[in-house]
């Protein structure tokens, strides 16, 4: 320790110094000054979203900023939604095409199911006929065309395939 310092009041002054580094940790810990004390321990990230207020009674406290809250949420909500990019990156994934896919089918579910109901209403012979067809005979049609879709997609695929080797 004779090593370190030249005197005895170098000494002193690094432990003045020390004794000052304490107390003012121990400010921040003991959350004297709240708004400080969150401060320090976030980085400056609070600092945005915090005020202090001080009351009737003298004593500060401290309180929300909510405006400041809310409008960095709803920036944040609409530049992550309507991102051009995150859009695109969506709908490419796959989760995104099972979405859109689910949608068009229940979009042309719900489109012919009111149909069929709108003309097994009419009182017109003929327009029931449509209505009971569409009901009974457009998920057998449906399927078929569907079933003819993956065979010929299966077929291109194996072709192309088989000129890339």
């Amino acid at each position: 320790m004779g090593n370190k310092y030249e005197s005895l009041e170098e000494l002193r002054r690094k432990k003045a110094l020390l004794k000052k580094d304490i107390s003012g940790m121990e400010e921040l810990l003991t959350f004297e000054n709240t708004k400080e004390s969150l401060s320090a321990l976030t980085h400056g990230f609070t600092d945005k979203y915090l005020k202090s207020e001080i009351q009737p009674d003298g004593e500060t406290k401290v309180a929300l900023k909510t405006q400041e809250i809310f409008k960095e949420v709803s920036n944040t909500v609409k530049d992550s939604l309507l991102s051009r990019h995150s859009v695109l990156g969506f709908a490419k994934s796959g989760a995104g095409l099972n979405v859109i896919e689910n949608t068009l089918k229940i979009a042309a579910v719900t489109f012919v199911g009111n149909f069929a109901k709108k003309n097994l209403r009419n009182t017109n012979w003929k327009k029931k006929a449509i209505g009971l067809a569409l009901i009974y005979l457009a998920p057998i049609i449906l399927r078929f065309i569907r079933q003819k879709l993956e065979n010929y997609q299966k077929n291109r695929t194996t072709s192309s395939m088989e000129q890339l080797i």
